[in-house]
């Protein structure tokens, strides 16, 4: 009989890889197929229903987050200094990822691996809110790909397009903004502050 009775909390039990920051742990919550948006529970580790999906804006990859990884004063820090804006804190998450692939795949609730290629920086709310775009690993198609740079434009735009708008409803004021699209080093910088702060405030 297996031991190991107890699910690992997708968050603080999944290692995010031996090979970190090159190739890193993806858990995914969400896929471009899904009409309702996705998020881990924090206490449970659980996926749960956040909100469902009230407009057509569709997730153009599959969408989740980089396990032992957090966004607090160390993200907040480097987002100050790339950015030129005031940003006074991480979001509080860990680190979200965007993996590209060829294939469709299904439901979330996975963990795959993936290779970082850039960023987004996006700023919430006057908070940091880094997106990771990386390729899966050993993609036929987007496995290609090293640095955000060589990525079709139009991949890019998509990607962007939809963090501006993901959380928009009508007659609300937009509180998103996108400052800096960045390139695979400094993805692994990003990724490497991550660490940092999941290990000052959880170890």
């Amino acid at each position: 009989m297996n031991a190991n009775v107890h699910k690992a909390h997708p968050w603080h039990g999944i290692p995010i890889g031996d090979k970190s920051p090159e190739i890193v742990t993806a858990f995914i919550e969400i896929v471009p197929t899904d009409t309702v948006k996705y998020e881990i529970d924090k206490q449970t580790g659980y996926l749960k229903i956040d909100r469902p999906q009230k407009y057509s804006n569709i997730v153009p990859a599959l969408y989740g987050f980089i396990p032992k990884t957090y966004c607090a004063e160390l993200i907040a820090k480097l987002a100050n200094e790339r950015s030129g804006r005031v940003v006074t804190e991480g979001d509080g998450d860990p680190l979200d990822i965007c993996v590209l692939c060829e294939k469709i795949i299904s439901h979330g609730d996975i963990i795959c691996e993936a290779r970082p290629i850039g960023g987004i920086r996006l700023i919430d709310g006057g908070e940091a809110d880094d997106k990771i775009i990386a390729v899966l690993k050993g993609d036929e198609v987007y496995g290609a790909y090293n640095d955000l740079s060589e990525l079709p434009a139009n991949v890019v735009e998509r990607l962007k397009h939809y963090f501006l708008t993901y959380k928009n409803l009508p007659g609300e004021p937009a509180h998103i903004e996108i400052t800096n699209v960045y390139g695979r080093d400094e993805a692994h910088e990003v990724i490497r502050t991550s660490v940092e702060d999941y290990k000052h405030s959880f170890y």
